[in-house]
């Protein structure tokens, strides 16, 4: 489903945590309709931001253990990790501008 580049259990180290620049992960399904409908705005702050983070995806069913691990409860989820550490975590189908909003604040 999603066109972001994936990340698995098996890189979530490297690809996310590994990283000193911002990680904003989709973490998804594909059962999940309100994360096929928040994807073309993850898409777009992806392409807004492309200078100051980086966007992946994560299928949640293929891959549990990031997931498990961040208590990530309800989908979709989006969160902003920073040098490995979570700085923002935003739950649901939300409104770009929005989503926009929270991203500024941490990305200037």
């Amino acid at each position: 489903m999603s066109e972001l580049p994936a990340v698995t259990d098996a890189s979530w180290d490297e690809e996310v945590l590994g990283r000193s620049e911002p990680v904003l992960v989709d973490f998804w399904a594909t059962w999940c309709k309100p994360c096929a409908a928040l994807e073309p705005t993850v898409a777009e702050m992806a392409e807004r931001y492309r200078d100051r983070m980086s966007v992946v995806s994560l299928n949640v069913d293929e891959n549990p253990g990031a997931a498990s691990s961040h208590s990530v409860l309800s989908l979709p989820t989006l969160i902003l990790f920073r040098e490995g550490a979570e700085i923002e975590r935003v739950v649901g189908n939300v409104r770009s501008k929005k989503l926009d909003k929270t991203l500024a604040k941490h990305l200037g």
